[in-house]
C-alpha cells in the first residue's frame, strides 16, 4: 500500500499553506513541494521533495508504504555522498549503507529513507575532497576535519525532524549506528522507539575510516571492543557544577 491520492493532495495542500515558528535554534521551516511515484530496483517508492528555509537545499524522502499517521516507522537518515553514492568510492561505506537501507525498507510493509543534502558530514564537497587529501598524508577523518577548521560532524537534524513531522510520522525505528542521530531527532521532538543497527562490513580502503568513526565519533561499530570516545560536541558536564555553569556550556 502506498500513499493514497487523497492523502497526497492533503500533504501537498498542507505544505503549500504551512507556516511555523521553526524547529531548532535556526527556526527551520519545511514544506512538502512535490510527490511522485518512483519504482526502483529496490522496490516501489514514492519520492517526496521538500523545501526548507535553512540551507536552500532540496532534501527528499523516499517513502515505501503508507507512513502517514503511522507508528514505529523504519527510517534511515542518509547524508549525501557524491563520491560514494554515485561513483562507488571504497573510501567510505555510504553507497553500501544507502543501498542496504533501500533494499531492507523496500521489503518491509512501510519505511522511509531521508536523503539529506549534507555532503561530507556537513562541510560540503570541496572541503570533503580537501579532507581526503589530508587523509592521503596520514590524517584520520576526524583529524582532517579539525585541521580544516570544522568539527568532526557539522550536520544538524532539524530539517530531518520537520520532514518526518510533515509526513505525520508518529514514531520511528531509526536505522543507524550513530547515537547522535537518535539524540538529535529526540531533541527536535521525534519519538524514537527503537534503534536498528546498520552495520556494513569494511573493506581494506575504509576500515580505518570506520574504526575512527567508532573510536572518535561514538558510532556503535564493534572493532575489537575499542573504547568509544565522547562526541566532539558533547559538553563536559561534571558533578558539582552549578546550574549557571551548565547553562553556559549549553550556549557555547
Amino acid at each position: 500500500m502506498t500513499l493514497l491520492p487523497m492523502t497526497i493532495r492533503e500533504l501537498l495542500d498542507e505544505g503549500l499553506k504551512h507556516e511555523c515558528d521553526g524547529y531548532g535554534r535556526h527556526h527551520v521551516c519545511v514544506r512538502i513541494a512535490a510527490i511522485a511515484d518512483l519504482p526502483s530496483r529496490f522496490g516501489s517508492f514514492q519520492v517526496v521533495a521538500f523545501y526548507n528555509n535553512r540551507d536552500d537545499k532540496e532534501h527528499a524522502a523516499f517513502v515505501h508504504g503508507d507512513v502517514v499517521d503511522a507508528e514505529n516507522v523504519p527510517v534511515r537518515l542518509h547524508s549525501e555522498c557524491l563520491t560514494g553514492d554515485v561513483i562507488g568510492s571504497l573510501r567510505c561505506d555510504c553507497r553500501d549503507q544507502l543501498e542496504s537501507a533501500l533494499q531492507k525498507i523496500g521489503q518491509m510493509d512501510k519505511g522511509i529513507v531521508l536523503y539529506m543534502r549534507q555532503e561530507g558530514r556537513g562541510i560540503g564537497l570541496i572541503n570533503k575532497i580537501r579532507a581526503y587529501g589530508l587523509q592521503d598524508y596520514g590524517f584520520d577523518t576526524v583529524e582532517a576535519n579539525v585541521a580544516l577548521g570544522f568539527r568532526d560532524d557539522e550536520r544538524e537534524y532539524s530539517v530531518a525532524a520537520h520532514m518526518l513531522d510533515s509526513l505525520r510520522v508518529k514514531s520511528v525505528h531509526l536505522m543507524t549506528n550513530n547515537p547522535r542521530k537518535v539524540a538529535e531527532l529526540t531533541k527536535h521532538g521525534i519519538v524514537v522507539t527503537e534503534r536498528i543497527p546498520h552495520i556494513i562490513p569494511p573493506n581494506r580502503y575504509n576500515r580505518f575510516y570506520l574504526e575512527t568513526k567508532a573510536v572518535k565519533s561514538g558510532h556503535l561499530i564493534d572493532f575489537n571492543e575499542k573504547e568509544h570516545l565522547l562526541e566532539q560536541d558533547d559538553r563536559p558536564i561534571v558533578e558539582g557544577m552549578s546550574e549557571d555553569q551548565v547553562a553556559a556550556l549549553e550556549n557555547v
